[in-house]
């Protein structure tokens, strides 16, 4: 089963493993000046804007572009689920002074990135074909910002929804690094799923639910930078260019409303 990314309604589900499911190969459909990655014909994993291919087309990833309310400028994103590169395209076009890692496991995903747009590997951009589970595993100190949209047409692979798994990513990240994940609210074992990264960050996280109250953007981090009163200034930061912030700033003023809230 392959990580990447979901679309805003699928039905979400933790998968048992993966070797119980027979994987999907990707296929690209375009309509209009839209073109969408899928695995079967009724979900949409990823979608891009052929006007617009650097934008965000889908809400719930501008949902988890809310890390930078809280750091704007951060050395290094891990990224797990590459999909249609939407956010790995966002951030490495405006966030041009991070370097970013995006960890897929399906190679079929990764060989369909020249049809999404996705920048070549260079200094500061890669991407690596592993099971995040295992690549995370053993890993201190290495990000500023891990972003989880691992998602199969079945849902989460089991391996990126356990207590083991996000006990690595409270590792992964360096003093003060925020986790952000997309799951889907209506998953039966959706509170089942926060208590485990409760398990490892503690107090410090809280949720975003979108209009449609379908996904759920959950920021967790290690530290407390997510009690930085600075971050409901919704002021646009120096390193954040304004037409990156002008995308943005509809979704941050929900995002920074619910923080008040938690």
């Amino acid at each position: 089963m392959s990580h990447r990314n979901p679309s805003p309604s699928p039905p979400d589900a933790c998968a048992p493993s993966e070797a119980s499911v027979l994987p999907l190969r990707p296929f690209v459909q375009e309509s209009g000046t839209t073109r969408a990655l899928h695995f079967s014909e009724k979900v949409i994993q990823s979608r891009m804007s052929t006007l617009n291919p650097d934008a965000l087309d889908l809400e719930y990833t501008r949902m988890m572009m809310g890390f930078v309310l809280f750091t704007p400028a951060p050395a290094d994103i891990l990224m797990v689920g590459l999909g249609g590169g939407s956010l790995a395209k966002f951030c490495y076009r405006y966030l041009a002074r991070s370097r970013i890692e995006v960890v897929e496991i399906d190679p079929d995903v990764i060989a369909l990135r020249d049809a999404f747009l996705v920048p070549r590997d260079d200094d500061r951009f890669r991407v690596v074909q592993a099971d995040a589970a295992d690549h995370l595993r053993g890993v201190q100190d290495v990000a500023d910002v891990l972003l989880l949209d691992g998602f199969g047409d079945a849902g989460i692979p089991g391996a990126l929804c356990s207590a083991e798994f996000y006990a690595d990513c409270y590792e992964a990240l360096r003093d003060d690094g925020i986790l952000v994940i997309n799951f889907h609210l209506n998953h039966p074992d959706h509170r089942e799923y926060l208590d485990r990264v409760r398990a490892s960050f503690g107090s410090s996280m809280f949720e975003v639910v979108d209009d449609d109250m379908t996904n759920s953007i959950v920021f967790a981090c290690k530290g407390e930078l997510l009690d930085d009163p600075a971050a409901a200034e919704l002021k646009r930061p120096e390193s954040i260019p304004k037409d990156a912030w002008r995308q943005l700033m509809p979704t941050l003023r929900v995002i920074g409303a619910t923080r008040e809230l938690k």
